[in-house]
């Protein structure tokens, strides 16, 4: 397969809705692939009208009334953005080699190890004229875009209803999403599937030819999985292979230390994962080719199957973490997140927003119960979507308005889904607390996490519309965002060229302490250990056994990191201070778990 085209080992990968939601503008033409939420329409409206207005040129609204209205405004917006990369590479190739042109900026930035960087390193050197005028021109057919990739949170998919109320055939947000991008005309791109498997979208895949490799095996459009560990890549890739669609990369993200949605293994960390895809590589793609090759048998002929990439992200912030990755553990490339929340070249962050940001420590970034999806969220603390809500809450009316409707999911109190960070269903759900057999304490412990509950959809796109100057809700215009828990550890605000010399190791812009990445996973999965030891039920043998073994895969986990400070892998000093301090901490949990 070709590759993803960047001359990097990096990428930026999806943050909320709006932080990258026209990233690959900012960064492609440097050669940074980049990934873009496709799942707000209503958001990548707003986005075309900015763009076809920046251009000089008509913008014509696609409006609900339309058929397929979704799939036509990502497709679109897509294409947009494609087009803007462009011309944007093109305004590279043809800049001068000064000292602050883009073309130079674009070497400069590349890693050392790079055979392009070296070319572009002797050509500096050269007196010749003649010689040093061909490797220019060779230097400036070298220039290529980054990616554009795209995200789609597979969760997110409700159905569209038509006029007779009956769900619209292929109608759901999730597939209308995958149809705007397969249509679009973005190539050497790839589509990320995040938040686990959704059979309907995976078998929607096959509709489309666009996601078929040509005889070399080559894909203009590759497809890669967000997993947590091996297993659900091989059962996600297995399921995809079966029904002919390749896999071309499994994107590994650690469990707690991320943004966002943080989906927790049973204390697997991110150490033994990685060591797992190591060893089962081969064997994973042996039997991914072999089913795939079985499914497609009768309509391609393919000479040769694409290797497989394993990828990974979630709270990398060293040269040395990012090398051990690399060279230890054999990732293609890793992924730098919430570090670029503080690069407004990069991203968009409204300005408050990147001031809280900047200021945010260990404490103010949490593990909340935010997202009405029920799923676990990383949030920074003090941004104006938690006043919105508080607000709300003084005036005895908690929750919000629901005017985007993404995250309609729960069917607890109507037939209809709901949304439970709604008006609607916290009035219902605080209804049923205060009227259930809880004690006091119970009911108000209940109450505080049902309001916690914020709209995302709302919040989340919020940065850009600030930024680019358009109102996306009336009267909602809160912030909120959720970078992962290394950004506590960043406090500046950076330009694209100071942190892509930080990830190459050109230079250091963290100052003071910051636990290893191996460590914060570990210690983020002993407060989570905590949590699970003061909410299970020990007389319940089923919850017993979920803590034992919970506990027993972070003593392993431990016993692992161990093995790697010894063998010299990993050679901090601190990391075995830090290492010990965990063991004593799960210890004294497990003690109090025997004792309950």
């Amino acid at each position: 397969m070709k590759n993803a085209i960047s001359p990097h080992q990096f990428h930026i990968p999806v943050m909320g809705i709006a932080y990258t939601i026209d990233t690959p503008v900012k960064v492609a033409h440097f050669g940074i692939n980049s990934s873009i939420s496709i799942i707000e329409d209503h958001l990548i409206e707003k986005m075309r009208e900015y763009y076809y207005k920046l251009n000089n040129e008509t913008f014509q609204p696609i409006t609900k009334k339309e058929p397929n209205f979704r799939a036509k405004r990502i497709t679109d917006y897509l294409n947009l953005i494609s087009e803007e990369v462009k011309k944007k590479v093109e305004e590279v190739k043809t800049a001068a080699f000064s000292s602050t042109s883009e073309i130079t900026k674009y070497f400069e930035m590349l890693p050392e190890v790079s055979e392009l960087k070296q070319k572009y390193l002797k050509f500096l050197q050269l007196n010749d004229s003649s010689e040093k005028e061909n490797l220019e021109s060779e230097l400036r057919e070298e220039v290529k875009p980054g990616a554009i990739e795209v995200n789609i949170m597979t969760k997110i998919d409700n159905d569209q209803l038509d006029e007779n109320k009956e769900p619209v055939e292929n109608g759901s947000d999730a597939l209308q999403a995958l149809k705007g991008y397969a249509e679009s005309d973005l190539e050497n791109s790839t589509l990320v599937f995040s938040a686990g498997m959704n059979p309907r979208l995976f078998n929607y895949l096959s509709s489309f030819k666009t996601f078929s490799p040509d005889k070399n095996g080559n894909f203009q459009k590759a497809i890669a999985i967000k997993v947590s560990d091996y297993r659900s890549a091989l059962i996600q890739g297995k399921y995809l292979a079966k029904r002919g669609i390749w896999v071309s990369e499994f994107r590994i993200e650690s469990g707690l230390n991320c943004g966002g949605h943080a989906f927790a293994t049973d204390g697997y960390l991110l150490g033994p994962i990685m060591e797992e895809f190591k060893q089962k590589k081969d064997e994973l793609q042996s039997e991914l080719a072999s089913l795939y090759r079985s499914a497609v048998a009768e309509e391609t002929e393919i000479s040769a199957l694409p290797e497989i990439k394993i990828t990974v992200q979630g709270g990398i912030g060293t040269f040395e973490e990012d090398t051990l990755l690399k060279d230890y553990f054999q990732a293609d490339a890793t992924g730098w997140g919430s570090p670029f929340l503080l690069c407004p070249e990069a991203t968009n962050v409204d300005k408050e927003t990147l001031e809280k940001l900047q200021k945010a420590k260990e404490k103010d970034i949490i593990l909340s119960h935010s997202s009405p999806l029920g799923v676990r969220f990383n949030y920074l603390k003090g941004a104006s979507g938690e006043e919105f809500r508080r607000k709300n809450l003084l005036r005895n009316k908690p929750g919000s308005s629901c005017p985007e409707k993404l995250l309609e999911s729960n069917t607890e109190f109507t037939e209809k889904p709901i949304c439970t960070a709604s008006h609607k269903y916290q009035k219902l759900k605080l209804k049923q607390i205060q009227h259930s057999d809880l004690s006091n304490e119970e009911k108000a412990k209940e109450a505080e996490k049902l309001f916690q509950k914020e709209c995302l959809c709302t919040g989340l796109c919020n940065s850009a519309a600030k930024n680019y100057n358009f109102s996306f809700v009336k009267k909602m215009d809160f912030v909120t965002v959720c970078p992962g828990p290394n950004l506590a550890y960043f406090d500046g605000e950076y330009s694209l060229q100071e942190l892509t010399d930080h990830i190459y190791g050109r230079k250091n812009v963290l100052d003071g302490y910051r636990p290893h990445m191996f460590i914060k996973e570990l210690q983020l999965y002993i407060d989570y250990l905590k949590e699970l030891l003061d909410t299970t039920d020990f007389s319940n043998k089923r919850e017993a056994k979920k803590f034992t073994r919970f506990s027993q895969n972070l003593d392993e986990g431990i016993n692992y990191y161990k093995n790697l400070f010894f063998g010299n892998v990993i050679k901090e000093h601190q990391f075995l201070t830090d290492l010990l301090i965990c063991e004593s901490r799960i210890l004294e949990i497990t003690h109090q778990a025997e004792v309950a």
